[in-house]
């Protein structure tokens, strides 16, 4: 009888958390260009993620389209989507922010685009919970490009987090440290309701995510099948 109220309180939960407000159109770009992202950083043989590492990382999170601007200025500036494996799969995604409060962080470029491999879950949680401080709840390096590329540095080993940037079409590797990471409430209050917790969107492969997520989690998959058809 537990075992019955057990899956049933789960399918519960599955069914409450894919009973998701309509998104807005902004946070359904968010969605489609977080997709692309992760399509075009990956289809470059020589200046892409690795493999190596791609194959290694619990959690990807991808900030798409911040502007030079914004770093500048300082404080909130990007947004972005966060999804992790689960087994063979990928979860739905949540949505993330990403905040710095100082004008030092520079990146060459009128756009840019970010994608953040974190190769295990504590900083994950953290940022689900509260946030994650880049650089000191959770190590973080410039990750090395190329695809058959693997970490090199001391830095690049014991980092939790390896970033990428892409601007005006150049692709490198980037140190992010002393920005935040936290999760975006309100959106994913529309995407999945407001008693859902991110953390749980995340572990629970039963959780649907919204419509407007399949393209970005189709081009996680896809990326996973091809790098391991390439071992």
């Amino acid at each position: 009888m537990r075992q019955v109220m057990a899956v049933s309180a789960s399918l519960l939960l599955g069914s409450a958390l894919a009973a998701a407000v309509e998104l807005s159109s902004t946070e359904t770009k968010r969605l489609d260009d977080a997709a692309t992202v992760i399509r075009e950083f990956r289809a470059v043989p020589d200046r892409g993620i690795p493999d190596e590492l791609w194959g290694r990382a619990d959690c990807v999170a991808v900030i798409p389209n911040l502007k030079k601007a914004a770093f500048v200025l300082g404080g909130e500036y990007g947004k972005g989507v966060l999804s992790c494996r689960n087994g063979g799969a990928w979860s739905a995604p949540v949505f993330i922010e990403m905040e710095k409060g100082s004008a030092g962080f520079q990146i060459g470029g009128e756009q840019v685009d970010l994608v953040l491999l974190m190769m295990n879950r504590s900083g994950v949680e953290k940022l689900l919970h509260d946030k994650v401080n880049l650089g000191g709840d959770a190590a973080v390096a410039a990750g090395p490009v190329g695809r058959m590329a693997s970490a090199s540095t001391d830095a690049q080993l014991h980092a939790g987090i390896l970033a990428y940037s892409r601007a005006q079409g150049a692709f490198a590797g980037i140190d992010v440290s002393g920005g935040s990471l936290r999760a975006d409430k309100s959106a994913n209050e529309h995407a999945y309701g407001a008693s859902a917790a991110p953390m749980e969107v995340l572990a629970k492969s039963e959780v649907n995510g919204p419509p407007a997520a399949r393209a970005f989690v189709h081009a996680l998959q896809q990326e996973t099948r091809a790098t391991s058809g390439r071992k």
